[in-house]
């Protein structure tokens, strides 16, 4: 029951943080302002999960960020210490409430049957990367255990390739340590099992975001290097973690 109780109280507090994001959102937007509010939100909500986020490494700008994925908590994580935008399937577009507020965040959505819409999503992706500096795509293409990195899909880069001109590419290693099996969301557990489960932890969640050293320009001549050359970067933090 006291877990209950903290899962209550969390959903209730990023309720109303939302709540008071969004018209602050919509007036940053009338007045032009730089996009400010979903950063605000996304930290937010991982502090009110009880995620502490320490980083390690700078975030480059007009960048591509590509990340290992354990969790939820992972997109908060990354966008409190970089304000990063997200590429992310579109069947989270087929929610409305969800794919609102995606959308407010810059999300691309990537339709990975529908070779059509390349076009269209590498022209969203250059929006958001004009709008937010950033984007996080994870190239496993789902979330994994914690304890090995699963294969990197080059398949899921189709948007960026080519790469717009003057975007870097960098590896980022989420690392929360002894606590990743833990948190991880895989196997039968459903999201929203996952989602409950971590907002009735009393323990504080920390993850220690890495960003690694960009991919030197041979690495972005293709989908699959950029796939290889990041995948083989976190492996080796993640082997020295």
């Amino acid at each position: 029951m006291p877990g209950l109780a903290l899962v209550a109280i969390r959903i209730t507090s990023m309720l109303v943080l939302l709540l008071a994001c969004i018209p602050l959102y919509y007036l940053w937007r009338l007045l032009r302002r730089p996009r400010f509010w979903p950063r605000i939100f996304l930290a937010g909500v991982g502090w009110i999960a009880g995620l502490r986020v320490k980083r390690s490494g700078t975030p480059r700008k007009r960048t591509l960020f590509l990340a290992n994925h354990l969790s939820w908590l992972d997109i908060p994580a990354i966008a409190s210490v970089s304000g990063s935008a997200f590429i992310a399937h579109d069947g989270l577009a087929q929610i409305a409430v969800l794919k609102q507020l995606c959308a407010m965040n810059d999300t691309v959505f990537v339709a990975r049957h529908r070779r059509t819409s390349v076009a269209a999503q590498a022209e969203q992706v250059r929006h958001a990367l004009d709008d937010t500096g950033a984007l996080t795509l994870f190239p496993e293409g789902t979330t994994g255990n914690g304890q090995s990195l699963l294969p990197f899909k080059s398949a899921l880069l189709a948007a960026v390739e080519p790469l717009p001109a003057g975007v870097s590419v960098q590896p980022v290693f989420l690392d929360y340590g002894a606590e990743a099996q833990a948190i991880a969301w895989y196997g039968e557990e459903s999201g929203i099992a996952n989602f409950i489960r971590i907002l009735a932890r009393w323990r504080p969640i920390k993850v220690e975001v890495h960003f690694l050293t960009p991919l030197a320009d041979n690495a972005l001549n293709s989908r699959k290097e950029m796939a290889a050359e990041a995948g083989a970067a976190i492996d080796r933090e993640m082997a020295r973690a």
